[in-house]
Protein backbone atom coordinates (compact mmCIF):
# COMPACT_ATOMS: atom_id res chain seq x y z
CA UNK A 1 0.00 0.00 0.00
CA UNK A 2 0.93 3.41 -1.06
CA UNK A 3 0.23 6.36 0.79
CA UNK A 4 0.44 10.33 -0.08
CA UNK A 5 -0.33 13.62 0.55
CA UNK A 6 -1.49 15.83 -1.83
CA UNK A 7 -0.72 19.27 -1.50
CA UNK A 8 -3.09 21.51 -3.84
CA UNK A 9 -3.79 24.88 -4.56
CA UNK A 10 -6.89 26.26 -5.94
CA UNK A 11 -8.82 29.59 -7.57
CA UNK A 12 -9.66 32.35 -5.14
CA UNK A 13 -12.50 30.99 -3.07
CA UNK A 14 -12.83 27.56 -4.47
CA UNK A 15 -10.96 25.37 -1.63
CA UNK A 16 -14.15 24.32 0.62
CA UNK A 17 -15.61 22.97 -2.47
CA UNK A 18 -12.33 21.67 -3.81
CA UNK A 19 -12.03 20.03 -0.71
CA UNK A 20 -15.67 18.39 -0.24
CA UNK A 21 -15.41 17.10 -4.30
CA UNK A 22 -12.27 15.62 -3.58
CA UNK A 23 -12.81 13.84 -0.71
CA UNK A 24 -15.66 11.86 -2.18
CA UNK A 25 -13.37 9.53 -4.73
CA UNK A 26 -12.18 6.63 -4.02
CA UNK A 27 -8.73 6.35 -2.75
CA UNK A 28 -8.93 9.18 -0.46
CA UNK A 29 -8.84 9.18 2.74
CA UNK A 30 -9.25 12.98 3.94
CA UNK A 31 -9.03 16.31 2.62
CA UNK A 32 -9.23 19.57 4.33
CA UNK A 33 -9.11 23.18 3.51
CA UNK A 34 -6.32 24.75 4.81
CA UNK A 35 -4.78 28.08 4.90
CA UNK A 36 -1.21 28.82 3.68
CA UNK A 37 0.74 28.52 0.92
CA UNK A 38 -1.73 25.53 -0.02
CA UNK A 39 -5.56 25.52 -0.19
CA UNK A 40 -6.27 22.11 -0.06
CA UNK A 41 -4.46 18.62 1.82
CA UNK A 42 -5.71 15.41 0.90
CA UNK A 43 -4.21 12.07 2.08
CA UNK A 44 -4.96 9.12 -0.42
CA UNK A 45 -3.61 5.73 -0.77
CA UNK A 46 -3.33 3.00 -3.50
CA UNK A 47 -1.97 -0.24 -4.21
CA UNK A 48 1.42 0.88 -5.65
CA UNK A 49 2.70 3.93 -7.07
CA UNK A 50 1.59 3.74 -10.45
CA UNK A 51 -2.13 3.62 -9.20
CA UNK A 52 -1.60 6.67 -7.16
CA UNK A 53 -0.57 8.11 -10.16
CA UNK A 54 -3.81 6.99 -12.11
CA UNK A 55 -5.74 8.47 -8.94
CA UNK A 56 -3.95 12.31 -8.97
CA UNK A 57 -3.60 12.85 -12.83
CA UNK A 58 -7.11 11.12 -13.65
CA UNK A 59 -9.13 12.05 -10.80
CA UNK A 60 -7.68 14.36 -8.53
CA UNK A 61 -6.09 17.07 -11.21
CA UNK A 62 -9.78 17.34 -12.91
CA UNK A 63 -11.91 18.61 -10.34
CA UNK A 64 -12.66 22.18 -11.56
CA UNK A 65 -10.84 24.98 -9.58
CA UNK A 66 -7.51 23.74 -8.97
CA UNK A 67 -4.73 25.18 -10.41
CA UNK A 68 -1.82 22.92 -9.15
CA UNK A 69 -0.96 19.93 -7.00
CA UNK A 70 2.56 18.52 -5.38
CA UNK A 71 2.21 14.94 -4.43
CA UNK A 72 4.19 14.26 -1.47
CA UNK A 73 4.92 9.90 -1.27
CA UNK A 74 4.70 8.93 3.04
CA UNK A 75 7.96 6.85 3.07
CA UNK A 76 8.70 4.43 6.30
CA UNK A 77 12.84 5.50 7.36
CA UNK A 78 12.61 3.12 10.60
Amino acid sequence: MVQAYILIQTEVGRAAAVARQIAGLQGITSAEDVTGPYDVIVRAQASDVDELGRLVVAQVQRVDGITRTLTCPVVNLS
